[in-house]
């Protein structure tokens, strides 16, 4: 493999090429958030002499296993020095190449650039410049603590975000014609970003794969931050948890879940008035980021994936009442499709009420408000998860021999898998070069949506039948605590 040098603002890197890309990985874009540092908004990276090799990813922010014998992204040797991204170019000598960041999933609490399913080398071939970003996860990246900025994790992606417009450039790419594009949680990211003031003109474009739902209050963020540090001895302050490891916060980071159903992270946006002032299609309905080009979309089995099948006897008016809808929802869902199991039934009302309904919500307030918006259903069915939550990432990436992407695919893969990803691919690289991806807008009258199968399609509001049921059952405002999974991926 040969090397390719560029200058960066603090100093020279060093990239390799990865069969005829070139990768430059572990790129600093901020300081390292320790010593004084820890649990505040980004600071910018100090300069340095010579050639700095990037050629191995960064450190991962610090985390836990995701699941019992899965790899561990951050071990407690790794520290702090989180704040690097990986850049993917296939001519860091050309000029104006659309420009795409990608930024990760993982209940706000897992998930780093480094992961084999986001390798980038595939879709920089299709002459895309691709940028992969770590920012801090769990109490590090949006831990509440008084005196301090909420939503530090918010904070690092706009700062990757500002290094890709002052930087970018001298990689290939063109910081004027930038998308961000980003799964579940990273997804989430992108949607308040492009609501957000703070992010205005870091990016023309936009795609978040399955939006989840669920901010934190200030007084919910704060309880969390208190039953974390009466697990862990300390004070719920910053100097309190400045002296703690990260991995001695790591060990009590769920102790806000036990003994209640608050789903599966203690962690979320926190709506702070500044970067999160609620559900972001409130913002996007009355006119923020209106500018901002935006493909929204979801997995049809939304659920599949991320919990458990329903339980024997599933009461659905129950489930329905826990996610923010009236007993009488339970019937409606039944009247709607009629035929289908209690249990099928028990997915679909969860995967509505987690991604699907969200999402949509999304795309309706963007078209609303008169942005550029066109919407997906991933409906191809895998063969052990079917349409579940993620398996769209190796599709996107062309990574479907990965362990992650086994997990949805088995391995080898279905055969169907390479065209599937071409097409899909292709259809985010040309959005990201032109605007267009290939299938007719959406607007709030005919819901246009892609179906992304075996053979995709188009078709007009497919989940008309939800999307009544969430318009004439919905419950008044249900709060991210009351909700039992308002913040699952």
């Amino acid at each position: 493999m040969t090397g390719s040098v560029v200058r960066t603002g603090p100093g020279r890197v060093r990239g390799l090429d990865v069969g005829g890309v070139m990768a430059f990985k572990g790129v600093p874009y901020a300081a390292a958030p320790q010593g004084a540092l820890r649990f505040r908004p980004p600071e910018p990276v100090a300069a340095w002499t010579g050639i700095r090799d990037c050629v191995a990813f960064g450190s991962a922010p610090p985390q836990l296993a995701p699941a019992p014998g899965a790899p561990a992204a951050w071990r407690p040797g790794d520290g702090l020095d989180c704040l690097t991204l990986n850049v993917w170019t296939p001519d860091p000598a050309a000029a104006g190449l659309p420009v795409m960041v990608w930024i990760h999933g993982g209940l706000w609490k897992h998930g780093a650039s480094s992961m084999p399913q986001y390798d980038a080398t595939a879709l920089a071939r299709s002459r895309v410049v691709v940028v992969t970003v770590n920012y801090r996860v769990g109490f590090e990246g949006f831990g509440h603590l008084p005196g301090v900025a909420d939503n530090r994790g918010l904070r690092d992606q706009i700062a990757a975000l500002e290094w890709v417009r002052s930087t970018i450039a001298a990689f290939g790419g063109d910081p004027g014609n930038v998308t961000v594009f980003g799964q579940s949680a990273g997804a989430a990211s992108i949607a308040l970003l492009v609501a957000a003031p703070a992010a205005a003109g870091l990016f023309r474009r936009a795609i978040a794969q399955s939006i989840p739902a669920g901010q934190r209050s200030p007084t919910e963020a704060q309880e969390v931050t208190e039953a974390i540090a009466r697990a862990a001895g300390v004070p719920p302050t910053v100097a309190g948890f400045a002296g703690l490891p990260p991995e001695a916060i790591l060990a009590v980071q769920d102790a806000p879940l036990r003994g209640r159903d608050a789903g599966f992270t203690a962690f979320g946006p926190v709506v702070d008035g500044d970067l999160v002032t609620g559900p972001p299609w409130q913002a996007l309905q009355a006119g923020a980021g209106r500018g901002v080009d935006l493909i929204c979309g979801f997995t049809h089995e939304e659920w599949r994936g991320q919990g458990p099948p329903a339980p024997p006897g599933v009461d659905l008016a129950v489930v329905a009442e826990s996610v923010g809808l009236t007993r009488e929802a339970a019937g409606a869902y039944r009247r709607a499709s009629p035929g289908t199991s209690d249990t099928d039934l028990f997915t679909v009302m969860l995967s509505d009420a987690l991604v699907r309904m969200p999402t949509l919500r999304v795309a309706q307030a963007h078209a609303g408000a008169g942005g550029r918006t066109w919407l997906y259903d991933f409906a191809w069915p895998g063969p052990t998860l079917g349409a579940g939550h993620g398996i769209d990432v190796p599709f996107v990436f062309d990574t479907g021999t990965t362990r992650y992407a086994a997990r949805f695919l088995g391995s080898p893969p279905p055969a169907g898998f390479g065209s599937l990803s071409g097409q899909i691919r292709r259809a985010w690289t040309g959005f990201a070069a032109t605007g267009d991806p290939g299938w007719p807008r959406f607007d709030p009258t005919h819901h246009r949506t892609r179906i992304w199968d075996t053979t995709p399609r188009d078709a007009d509001d497919p989940l008309a039948g939800s999307r009544h049921i969430w318009q004439n059952h919905a419950r008044p405002t249900i709060t991210s605590r009351s909700h039992p999974r308002a913040s699952t991926t």
